[in-house]
């Protein structure tokens, strides 16, 4: 039994916001202070002046799978200068980069004091692959969403709106995938592209061809059967349109197309660009107006997927913008299709902090954390490694608890910017109860997760202490002590242990009538045979 004493307790999903408390552990949960005065712990930590807060809670990275392992092989010169984590005892070695290797995405991930990561694009027939990896990452329960939107058998049940067929099929793939979520990207827009020889891009209600389904519908009938299939996270939606000017119409039509339902709009900095056709032809922000729909709408969610200055690589299920952003800065890319299921595109990217259009990008983002009024809808993210690493996660932290460093920043940016967005005038700074919904419960509400970013009794014993410190960013970069599942894995930022994780994944109850049908058309269609689908797991790693 493991005794935490006297910490400052930031609890959000439990009311306790500096609470000055003991935490108990014992057979990796938190329970209820033993009645017995007799019982002692085995190890005490003492917590006297330290900010104590559950494990973070990251809903929305890229860190397994195919497209993973496409970026790996792309940029061998994204490792020449990375940090390498040397093998010792009880430790493999590794290397950082923008796209760590799977035991550096571990270490790193628990020395700055997550235990839960979810990877936000999977195709399902990369699944097994997937969670080959997730096995060879430490430290970190792990879990992921599937690729649906540009599906070739769901489009055709929903072509005849054959709904029962489409609820059941979701149901199957998350089950014999192993996944947590339906998602959508670029909904229908890949496929057209694909078809159209790489010139096409798609509108919210243009229908699919040869399907003659809409993006609309796609959203609106994935969006039904999650509801209807009771998941613990609704649809993870990234809208049509990502990083085109005037995209802002599509993503508040993507909105509306939810129809009341529950929905979760992805790196949602990427969907709120002014300009294009329609309106000024500058690119400006549109994030107040978007902002407004989401404080008016306690069905939807979002993360922001914040760009931060740097280089990094992109990489998406959405082929289009793989292409459009490889032929906008002539460097070399990668496209990876994905029979009957989607396809990825994979390019080095450099944010700079002098680039107008870069420099908004980061405006925007910040302006989704400060203008959301209520922090339980709004998730951190940067679309890991899209906006940036995840180790920047301390330096977003920083900009949104400290004004005047917003400030210092905004002024190193191009002078065209205070005219093209309101982040200037906004004063908000997070406090530390904030920055633990954001990144911890807040989180674990969005996706259901019940034993995830909370110190209550029977939660999992996932708990980062830090040192109360004026300096956020380097508070926040180096925890006092993580303790995944009740086990010391760092301190100081040095590594103590590494357990492996365990498997979130989601156990629908679907139709099983329909599934002679999917196996038919699945083996019509596709080159692997559906009884070699499903994804084995150790028993011991599903949870």
């Amino acid at each position: 039994m493991l005794k935490i004493s006297q910490g400052s307790i930031y609890d959000p999903a439990n009311g306790r916001d500096g609470e000055i408390a003991d935490l108990w552990i014992d057979a990796g949960r938190i329970v209820a202070a033993p009645s017995d005065p007799r019982v002692r712990p085995t190890r005490t930590i003492d917590a006297r002046g330290l900010v104590v807060m559950p494990g973070g809670v990251d809903m929305h990275s890229h860190i397994v799978g195919p497209k993973v392992n496409a970026a790996r092989r792309l940029r061998p010169e994204d490792k020449e200068e990375a940090e390498r984590i040397v093998r010792r005892d009880g430790f493999r070695s590794g290397l950082a980069g923008s796209v760590p290797t799977t035991f550096a995405t571990g270490y790193k991930y628990a020395a700055l004091g997550y235990t839960a990561v979810f990877d936000a694009a999977v195709a399902p027939l990369g699944a097994r692959q997937a969670h080959a990896e997730f096995a060879d990452t430490p430290c970190i329960d792990a879990g992921c969403f599937l690729l649906m939107g540009n599906n070739a058998l769901l489009m055709e049940a929903l072509a005849r709106n054959d709904r029962a067929l489409a609820r059941a099929f979701i149901g199957w793939v998350l089950t014999a995938a192993r996944g947590y979520a339906p998602k959508l990207v670029n909904p229908g827009g890949v496929e057209v592209w694909k078809q159209s020889g790489g010139g096409a891009r798609q509108g919210l209600d243009e229908p699919v061809p040869p399907y003659g389904v809409t993006p609309r519908q796609i959203v609106r009938e994935v969006a039904a059967a999650a509801a209807d299939l009771g998941l613990p996270h609704p649809v993870h939606i990234h809208c049509n349109q990502l990083g085109m000017p005037g995209n802002w119409t599509t993503t508040l039509e993507t909105m509306r197309a939810l129809e009341g339902r529950r929905g979760h709009l992805t790196h949602i900095q990427f969907h709120s660009y002014g300009g294009g056709d329609g309106e000024e032809a500058t690119l400006c922000s549109r994030t107040a107006a978007l902002a407004d729909v989401v404080n008016a709408s306690p069905n939807l969610t979002v993360d922001v997927g914040q760009v931060l200055f740097g280089s990094t690589t992109s990489m998406t299920g959405d082929g289009p913008l793989g292409h459009f952003l490889a032929r906008l800065s002539g460097r070399k890319w990668y496209s990876h299709d994905l029979e009957c299921e989607g396809g990825c595109g994979v390019s080095p990217i450099e944010y700079k902090q002098k680039s107008l259009v870069h420099a908004l990008q980061w405006a925007i983002g910040l302006e989704w954390y400060l203008l959301v009024n209520d922090p339980w809808q709004v998730a951190m993210s940067t679309d890991h490694p899209n906006g940036g690493s995840f180790l920047a996660y301390p330096q977003i932290i920083h900009l949104l608890m400290d004004a005047q460093y917003r400030r210092d920043v905004l002024r190193g940016c191009p002078p065209a910017l205070r005219q093209r967005t309101v982040l200037a005038d906004l004063d908000r700074q997070y406090t530390l109860g904030e920055i633990a919904v954001i990144t911890r419960a807040g989180p674990a509400r969005m996706l259901g997760l019940t034993r995830k970013g909370h110190l209550g009794p029977g939660a999992d014993a996932d708990v980062t202490l830090y040192d109360r410190s004026d300096d956020i960013r380097r508070m926040f970069e180096l925890p006092r002590c993580v303790i995944k599942g009740g086990v010391v894995v760092a301190e100081q930022g040095e590594l103590r242990a590494a357990p492996d994780g365990r498997t979130l994944r989601v156990r629908p109850d679907y139709d099983r009538e329909a599934e002679p049908t999917i196996e038919a058309w699945f083996n019509d269609h596709y080159s692997m045979r559906w009884r070699n689908f499903p994804v084995d797991l150790p028993p011991a790693r599903d949870l």
